[in-house]
Parts: C-alpha cells; structure tokens; sequence
C-alpha cells in the first residue's frame, strides 16, 4: 500500500500540465491541494483528471487487454513485434506477478510526462481528493457541485470494479490514508469480495440520485457519467457478483486474508441473481425515461441492409452524440488507437494509411458463432446445411447488396442473420462502405485478389490476415473504404463506448433466467435485442430448432443468452470476461483457433478443399490461475496482501 500512496503524489505533478505545482516560487506561494480547488477551472481539471485513467487503459486499443486476449480474433508474427498489445501475452499464458501485463494495480510510468497512467488505485486516490475539496470552490453553485461529486462517485465505482474483475477481492479506499501513518495502518488488508461489490453499488446509487440523464448534459459532458450510466454500472457489478467466478466459487472457497478472514463466501447465494436483475429493470426504466434506447430507426434499401445499418450504429459514438451508448471515454492518442487502424483491408489507396494491410482479422469460431437468418445457431436450424463448407450460389433479392448473387459463394456466408453481416466481411459479401451506391465493395477475399495476400505467402515483415475474414465491426458505412482515413474524420471525434443500452436487456436476460428459470421476464428482455437485431423471437426460433425444448430448460437459455452475449458485443471486449465470470474459460480459451488458407488464389485452393486450417494454436489458459490477474510479487512483499491462486 505505501507504492499506491506514493503514487498520488506523482500524480498531483503528472496530470497537473502547465499549472504550478513544478514552478520554482517562494514557499509561501507554494500550490496546495486546497487551492487547487479554489475556482470551477481548476475544480474541472481535477475533474477531468479522474476519468484520464480509462483513456490508455480502455479506450486505446493497443494497451487494453480484450482485443486480441481472447478468441475471437487472430493475428499474426507482424502483431508480436510492435510490443504492443498486452492481450496477446495474457491469451497465450505469459502472464506473470514479476511484471504483470496490464497491471491496473500498481502505479507505472508510461513516460517521462507521466502520460496514459493506467493504474487505478491512482486514480482512486484522486477520486477521494476531489470528492473531499469540491465543496471548496468558490464560483461554483451547489447543484454543480453536487454533480460533480457525483460523477466523481461513480467513476470511482468504475475503478473499484474493474479492480474486482482484475483481481478478486481489493483494498477498499473510502478515504485517502495519511501518508505520515505507521506501517501497520498504511498496510491495509484487501476486504471480502461481497463488500467490495457493495461499495461500487453504494457509489452509483449515492451518484444516480444526483446526477442527471444523459440527454439533459451538454456533449461535452457525456464522457463522465449520467444517471443512466451510474444505474447500468451497478447492474453489471450485481451481474458479475452474482455469476459463478465470484458467487459460491469452489476454487476460492478456502481463501483468505493472513489473519484468516475468508474473502469468498463458500456457498453460492442465488438472491444475488435477483439483486442483479432488479438492478437492470430499475437501469432499463432508467433509460426509457431518459429516452436511452437500442438504435433503430436507420433505414436501407431493403429490411437486412436496415438492421445492418442498426447494428453497426448501435456503437457509434461521434462527436460524443448516440442513442444507445450511455457512457463512452475520450480516446487516447491517434489513429492507432482506433480499431479500424488495425482491421481494415489494405486497398492502396489511402498513403496516410498507418497499416498497409489487416493485422488483426476474426477467428472462423466468431464466424460461427453467428446465427442463421432464423435465429438460430447453425447446427440447429434444420433449414441450413450441414456443410457449410461447400460451395453454393444465392439468387434470393433480399441478399441485394450484401452477398454477391449468381456466383459461387461459401455457404458459410450466406442466409445468415444481420448482425454476421453488420460485424465480419467475407468473402464474396459486400462490405457496404462508402457513401455513393457504386462504392459497395464486394470482398473478394483470394490471394492476388483486392482484398486478398498480395504476395504469394504470408510473412511476419508486413500486416496478414490470417483467417480469410475482416473484422467490418467499428467502422462506418458513412466514410469511403478506399479513403477511410479521411472519410472518418470528417464524421468527428469517435470517443470509445463503455456501456450501451443493450447490455442491460442481456443482464436482465440472464439474471432472470438463473434465478426463477425461464419464462416471460427472461424471453421479453432478450427478445428485445433480438428484434433490433433482425430475427425472430427465442420462442418462434427455438420452437422449429432440432432441440425444440432446449429454451424451455434453465441449462438451454442460459447457453442460448450467453451466445446472445457473443453475438451481440462480438469484438467489444466482452467476451473476454464473461467467459471468466462464467468460469467457461477453460474450455474456451485452449481451442485452436481456425481460418482459411489466404494464400490461395482459387476457390478450391482458399478454401483447402472444405477443410479449414489451423491458423492459432498458442493460446492458454490455466485455472484457476488466470481467472485473476497476478498482484504485482514486490507489492504483496511490501504490502502484505494474500496473492491470488496460481502465482
């Protein structure tokens, strides 16, 4: 604990820019915190600093760790030596308490200006001091000042909680320890895994009864929290308490503090599922008061190009404005930070280009994962073959513009639902970018083809592709795929989504389902989702499944809502921890991952005969050691908290 104390301090100086804390003045002049808090302006930069956190750590797709930490993308040698990117070595089993990557607990210097700080005990820190001083300033109303507050309220929350899904059990900081305090008090234990989910709950309830929604706040203000945002944070960290990673765990039943004290409840506690799905109604009502809705009112030439354009703008957050999005964050850095920087196909057209092809392409397992038109997973809907291998042709008009008609085509990739196609680009599909109607770009995905390897073998010296798809998911229709660069920075600044409005239908979804079975509250809230997304009702899908009654069985919705998850936020990080939450991880996360082979320049060739290849087989992991990350070795030496199992 004396390093996250410490690291305040630093951080009064690194976040400060050009204010007077490094200015060589009489002593007697010398800033404090409490003039730091005089006046609204240096009240917002402290405001602003509170949230600066997330903006490496989340919002910059190169240093967070669910990109590529999982197994829903694949990459190649190109990717390993940027040296950026900490998920690849989390995916593969090299995590380590030495010098853990993606450490959100100990303070660590990114560079000599002390920017993109990532640490969130730091962050906390800076969050007590805010909501302690606030009351200070002068030129502010008390309405303001209660706002503030409460935004602050609530990103801490945030941090406490990403903390818990990092590490477990943490060390709750109500208020900043005096640093002058003897060693036994500045070690502080870390607190039961229940009363840390209690205080991020506390928070965004004291926050929510503040704060305003987010339409009543100007742009400006909607990357810090609303009232909808501090509502749907609480119901994620009821979710989360109340999944099988933190409620009842076998694995961590006997773990305790050195004095003993236990930091799991050793039985699984099924009022919690309750607890979360209130929660999610209480966030959903939220939102519908503060007209918060699923993005759906876009409309294209035909009713699959409509909910294609729903979806892909279900995530779109430009010039801070979205009718989903009910929280996003301020990138950090530039264009490559962006997450089309590092999946967009390399079409020699754009010089300012950062890449010169896609580094980071989707795995087949996502492109399975997928549902068919019918809603309904592949091997379950008795309409669709089972090879989908094969090769067929698509004459239906309602595929007009999305899958190439009359010619041969995967039938992998065709009669599948919205969302296949609003998310991944395959071959022989069209992409849709591009604001003119002869801009619609058919993927033709072999080698020496556009899109295609341009050499005639892959090679770790330039960006590949390894599996045959591109991930089209965080790019917009609305700028030209030959010119995106540009395209996309005339739509404005894109600040990244951390919470949108369909994830609280999925937790209620699924809350419901785990604590009275299914039934009407477990089928409405995902039916909502669903009908955005363009397929029919659960009930109607599942009624003409080959496990007609799987729906119908706690066991059977609950794999159908966690596919829903999949499907959904498919490459939004989510997947990444709920597959820890659901403790599945184990049986996910060691498969190998499959593609096609994109040195083939013919169909038989590319598609290897029907048979796919092995393009990723390093990924790892070990439970229960990976569910949590490491507690940096010198750390637990220094502060004496119990290590997390495995390291």
């Amino acid at each position: 604990m004396r390093k996250q104390i410490v690291s305040v301090l630093l951080s009064l100086f690194l976040f400060t820019g050009c204010d007077s804390w490094l200015d060589i003045v009489p002593e007697e002049d010398m800033t404090t915190i409490d003039t730091d808090f005089e006046t609204r302006g240096d009240a917002q930069f402290w405001l602003r600093s509170c949230y600066t956190f997330l903006q490496r750590a989340v919002a910059c797709v190169e240093k967070n760790e669910f990109v590529v930490g999982c197994d829903e993308t694949v990459y190649g040698s190109y990717l390993f030596d940027t040296g950026e990117f900490p998920g690849i070595y989390i995916a593969t089993g090299l995590q380590n308490s030495v010098n853990p990557y993606a450490d959100r607990w100990i303070a660590k210097e990114i560079n000599s200006q002390g920017e993109g700080r990532s640490d969130y005990y730091t962050a906390i820190n800076l969050c007590n001091i805010f909501i302690s001083k606030i009351d200070q300033v002068y030129n502010m109303d008390r309405k303001e000042k209660a706002e503030w507050k409460a935004k602050v309220q609530a990103v801490k929350a945030y941090y406490y909680f990403e903390l818990i899904r990092h590490y477990g059990p943490i060390v709750l900081m109500d208020d900043n320890i005096d640093p002058n305090a003897s060693i036994d008090v500045l070690k502080q234990p870390r607190s039961h895994v229940d009363s840390c989910f209690a205080s991020v709950v506390r928070l965004c309830d004291e926050a929510a009864q503040v704060l305003p929604s987010f339409n009543e706040q100007e742009n400006d203000l909607h990357a810090y929290f609303s009232k909808e945002a501090a509502l749907a944070l609480k119901a994620r960290a009821l979710l989360y308490q109340a999944s099988p990673l933190f409620n009842g765990n076998p694995d961590y039943a006997a773990f305790t503090n050195k004095n003993g004290k236990p930091l799991f409840s050793a039985t699984v506690d099924k009022e919690k599922w309750k607890r979360a799905a209130e929660a999610a109604e209480e966030a959903i009502a939220a939102c519908r008061q503060g007209n918060k809705h699923l993005v759906d009112n876009l409309a294209g030439k035909t009713d699959l190009q409509t909910h294609m354009l729903n979806v892909e703008n279900s995530i779109a957050t430009y010039n801070f404005t979205s009718d989903e999005v009910l929280w996003m964050v301020k990138n950090w850095g530039g264009e490559s930070n962006s997450m089309w920087s590092w999946t967009l196909p390399n079409l020699n057209s754009d010089p300012n280009h950062r890449l010169s092809g896609t580094v980071i392409s989707p795995s087949l397992k996502m492109v399975e994962m997928f549902y068919t038109a019918n809603g309904l997973p592949l091997e379950q809907d008795p309409t669709y073959s089972s090879n989908w291998y094969s090769l067929t042709q698509e004459s239906d008009p309602a595929y007009t513009d999305v899958v190439a008609l009359n010619e041969d085509i995967l039938l992998l990739h065709t009669k599948r639902e919205p969302r296949f196609y609003a998310s991944i680009a395959a071959d022989r599909c069209y992409w849709r970018l591009g604001a003119r109607d002869n801009q619609n770009y058919k993927v033709t995905a072999y080698q020496g083809e556009d899109f295609g390897l341009k050499s005639k073998r892959l090679t770790s010296l330039v960006p590949e592709n390894l599996s045959g798809y591109w991930i089209k998911k965080w790019s917009s229709s609305k700028a030209d795929l030959f010119n995106y660069k540009s395209g996309v920075a005339a739509l404005g600044e894109s600040p990244f989504p951390m919470m949108r409005v369909a994830e609280l239908y999925l937790i209620a979804a699924e809350a419901w389902n785990e604590y009275e079975g299914p039934g009407k509250n477990a089928y409405d809230n995902l039916n909502v989702v669903r009908k955005r997304a363009g397929i029919p009702d659960v009930e109607e899908s599942w009624e003409m499944a080959r496990d007609k009654g799987k729906y119908k069985r706690q066991d059977g919705l609950r794999e159908i809502i966690q596919r829903e998850w999949n499907i959904e936020f498919a490459f939004e990080g989510y997947r990444f921890w709920n597959v820890r939450r659901w403790k599945t991880a184990p049986m996910e996360l060691n498969d190998k991952l499959y593609g096609w082979n994109v040195a083939g320049n013919t169909a038989q060739k590319f598609y290897n005969g029907g048979r796919p290849i092995v393009v990723k087989s390093d990924n790892k992991f070990v439970a229960p050691r990976d569910y949590f990350w490491p507690i940096r070795s010198e750390e637990v030496l220094i502060s004496g908290c119990r290590q997390n199992l495995g390291w």
